[in-house]
């Protein structure tokens, strides 16, 4: 079985040129270096471009540990170009194994008639503090670990089979490619625990190990759902027995944020146009890893889909926020205030979509809790209701779109002609 990860091989060959570093960055085990050094060097060479003028270092294996001082790295490159007009691939794995790596990337990136495409591990290669210090001549390609189009893909499993497995197990290629349940969760604990929360705890110098894990755990049970700091400070007080201040609470959403484990979802206000500083969702980048944090106790498909949706929505490139909207009820006589949930606000230039996520809808009352929030937005864009049911697009006299999760999660342009 193999992994072809299409979209992220365009994304290398369109940044051909550009001028810039591509800095390949996404959580651990994702398929990095599969991409750059297999994928990526395949295609090349199939294109016509000779083995030598492909320079692909992975730097953290033990022949490559006089290569990690910066000046000989430097030179051994140097020594491998050669005087011609053909551009030169320069692919280096694990480049924080290489002291001022920032200066022989920034001295890579001026030679005449290269590219260059580097990766690394989370501990200290982010993208929070790479592509910051290139300012500008850094090309970002974030990398998610895989969808269900590519997990149907590289396993030829039907949709109902890889769903099944992907709610529990993610999409990790490593993962994906094992046979035994068993030998799935107990390499996803592994990951989790050993790799992952280790990468943060050491990477930041953290005392508070336990915060940490406990902050995690309470992030994986939670997801999908509105929270904030000072609500997390709340229960750490009151179910962890911790006192941990809501600074360090958001300290350490940025830790997670930063080593690619979990995303932010900021919160809108509609009608309003303008974000709002109240509660916001976190979303896991992958629901294999939620599950770990949880010993795969708490499987809840109903906010499980609603994570695939939202790292769905962040594949395809979408801005994704949480969308409010304000109207007034009438309760024991009285007119009161209330907001409205959409549950994703998804934009990428000029186009926007309104969507929502159900599981299930078997009544009447709820399809029209469902609609009625989209039905408050009053503009033009399209408003969708995502359903776990396989079923054939359907608008009503609104205009809002309802639509089967296969649909969506197997068809990329679903909901641009929804």
């Amino acid at each position: 079985m193999r992994f072809l990860r299409s979209k992220y091989l365009q994304q290398l060959l369109a940044g051909r040129g550009n001028g810039m570093v591509k800095i390949i960055t996404g959580v651990r085990r994702c398929g990095k270096s599969f991409l750059l050094f297999d994928i990526f060097r395949s295609h090349l060479l199939s294109e016509g471009v000779s083995e030598d003028h492909i320079i692909a270092l992975t730097l953290d294996q033990r022949d490559m540990k006089t290569l990690r001082n910066p000046d000989k790295l430097l030179g051994y490159i140097d020594s491998r170009l050669t005087a011609d007009n053909r551009t030169h691939y320069i692919i280096l794995d694990e480049i924080q194994m290489v002291e001022d790596f920032v200066e022989v990337l920034l001295t890579l990136m001026r030679k005449p008639n290269t590219e260059v495409y580097v990766s690394g591990s989370n501990s200290k290669f982010l993208s929070s503090d790479v592509v910051t210090e290139f300012r500008g001549r850094g090309d970002e390609i974030r990398v998610y670990p895989l969808s269900l189009s590519e997990y149907m893909e590289g396993t030829g499993l039907d949709y109902l089979t890889a769903a099944k497995y992907y709610f529990v197990y993610g999409g990790l290629p490593q993962v994906a490619l094992m046979e035994d349940m068993q030998k799935k969760e107990d390499f996803l604990r592994t990951m989790t625990e050993v790799t992952y929360l280790r990468d943060v705890v050491d990477r930041n110098h953290l005392r508070n190990e336990e915060g940490m894990r406990e902050l995690i755990r309470i992030l994986a049970s939670t997801v999908a759902s509105s929270t904030n700091p000072t609500k997390i400070a709340d229960t750490f007080k009151s179910v962890a027995k911790l006192r941990i201040t809501e600074t360090t609470v958001r300290q350490y959403i940025a830790y997670l944020q930063n080593a690619f484990l979990v995303e932010e979802a900021l919160r809108y206000d509609i009608k309003g146009r303008r974000y709002i500083g109240a509660e916001n969702k976190y979303y896991f980048v992958d629901p294999g890893i939620r599950n770990a944090v949880l010993n795969f106790r708490q499987i809840d498909d109903g906010h499980l889909m609603e994570n695939i949706i939202y790292n769905e929505l962040r594949m395809r490139g979408y801005l994704v926020d949480v969308g409010r909207v304000e109207t007034w009820q009438i309760v024991n006589g009285k007119r009161v205030r209330k907001n409205l949930e959409v549950d994703f606000v998804v934009n990428r230039g000029s186009q926007r979509y309104y969507i929502q996520s159900a599981y299930e809808m078997p009544s009447s009352d709820k399809k029209a809790q469902e609609e009625h929030s989209l039905k408050l937005v009053d503009d033009s864009f399209r408003k969708i209701i995502l359903v776990h049911e396989d079923i054939l697009p359907r608008r009503d006299e609104k205009g809002i779109v309802t639509m089967g999760l296969k649909q969506f999660l197997t068809d990329v342009h679903a909901i641009e002609i929804a």
